[in-house]
C-alpha cells in the first residue's frame, strides 16, 4: 500500500467507494471531492501495489496560524481492504498534516461505526458531542469526536 495525493483522476474510484461504504446515506458526489480539493482540502489516497484506490481520507484546517482546527471530512476503506492497516496510515497521515501546524482535529463519526469509533479512540480521539439524525436519509446519529492540537515536536519528541 501506497498513500498519495489524491488526484482528480481518483475521484471517480472515491465516489464508488463512498457508494459500497454509504449506500444507506447520501454518499460524497463527484462535486463533493472536486470542491474539497479545489477548497485546498489536504486529500489522500491509499493505492494498492497494483495501483487500485483502495481507500481514501481528507482533511480540511481554517483558522490563522496559531489559531488552525482541522476537521477529517472523510476517511473511507473499500471492504476488502479493512483491517490491513489502509485506514490507519490515513489517519495518521492526516493526523501528521494537523499536528504540523498544532490543530486541534474534529470529526463526525456514525454512533454505531464501532470499527471507526476504535480506531479514533486509538489516536487520541474522544466523544465530545451527539448530532441526531446527523446522517441522511437513514437519519443515523454521529457523534462529533475531537483530538486535541499536539505539535509535531511533541509527536516526535
Amino acid at each position: 500500500m501506497k498513500l498519495e495525493a489524491m488526484r482528480r483522476a481518483d475521484i471517480r474510484a472515491c465516489v464508488q467507494i463512498e457508494k459500497v461504504l454509504f449506500a444507506g446515506d447520501d454518499p460524497w458526489s463527484a462535486y463533493a471531492f472536486h470542491s474539497e480539493l479545489d477548497m485546498g482540502g489536504y486529500y489522500l489516497v491509499a493505492r494498492t501495489d497494483e495501483g487500485e484506490v483502495a481507500g481514501y481520507g481528507g482533511l480540511a484546517v481554517v483558522g490563522k496560524p496559531g489559531e488552525y482546527e482541522a476537521s477529517v471530512h472523510t476517511l473511507g476503506v473499500l471492504p476488502q481492504y479493512q483491517g490491513n492497516g489502509h485506514g490507519s496510515a490515513l489517519l495518521r497521515a492526516l493526523l501528521d498534516r494537523a499536528d504540523s501546524i498544532d490543530a486541534p482535529v474534529f470529526l463526525e463519526v456514525r454512533t454505531d461505526n464501532e470499527t471507526a469509533l476504535a480506531l479514533y479512540a486509538r489516536y487520541g480521539f474522544s466523544r465530545i458531542g451527539l448530532r441526531k439524525r446527523y446522517y441522511q436519509p437513514s437519519g443515523a446519529d454521529a457523534y462529533t469526536m475531537a483530538r486535541p492540537a499536539r505539535s509535531a515536536q511533541e509527536v516526535n519528541g
